[in-house]
């Protein structure tokens, strides 16, 4: 089932490295930011982001600051064999702001100051 609303579709659900060290933010399809065609879907790897040109090498993203930008530490994140970060997920189930049954300012507050923290980062 393809994503049908604008959170889903146009804001990150996370960011993923690819193997030259370049970020790309994907949706809760990961899939990069604004697509959501079925037929994309089928073809596209998350471990591959280097297929798409939607990837960027930025400054300073150290474990660190890494782990800052996930929901919740370690959970929010996954490692390579050699613990390297290669994903970091900006909300899960519990605190997706769009997934609640009741408006929590709390959980966008959350979810923003996260984004915000990444847009601090600068280009290589």
């Amino acid at each position: 089932m393809a994503l049908t609303d604008f959170f889903r579709i146009n804001l990150p659900y996370g960011i993923a490295k690819n193997e030259n060290g370049h970020w790309m933010a994907f949706n809760r399809e990961y899939l990069p930011i604004g697509f959501s065609e079925e037929g994309v879907k089928r073809n596209f790897n998350i471990n591959s982001v280097s297929e798409f040109p939607v990837h960027t090498f930025y400054k300073g993203m150290t474990d660190d600051f890494l782990l800052k930008l996930g929901w919740g530490g370690e959970d929010s994140i996954t490692r390579k064999d050699d613990g390297e970060i290669i994903t970091v997920f900006f909300y899960n189930d519990a605190t997706n702001p769009r997934n609640q049954s009741k408006d929590i300012p709390e959980l966008w507050n959350n979810y923003f100051e996260r984004l915000k923290l990444l847009s601090s980062k600068e280009r290589k």
